[in-house]
């Protein structure tokens, strides 16, 4: 069974109109959305991956949509 993890999401708005999600905790670990629901659900998608390639201080992921 995984473990369950909290992590603090900083949402805010682009002049475009899409909402733009930053999870201070993971460094580089961000995604955007039109909507909302959407941006939920690609921020679950991108902590997971974050998580995924701890130990590459380099790497840097995103998961974008349009």
């Amino acid at each position: 069974m995984r473990q369950k993890r909290k992590f603090t999401v900083l949402i805010e708005q682009d002049e475009e109109g899409y909402y733009v999600a930053t999870v201070p905790a993971l460094h580089g670990c961000h995604t955007q959305a039109k909507n909302l629901d959407t941006l939920m659900k690609r921020v679950r998608e991108v902590i997971l991956l974050c998580l995924e390639g701890r130990g590459c201080p380099t790497c840097r992921f995103y998961v974008w949509g349009f």
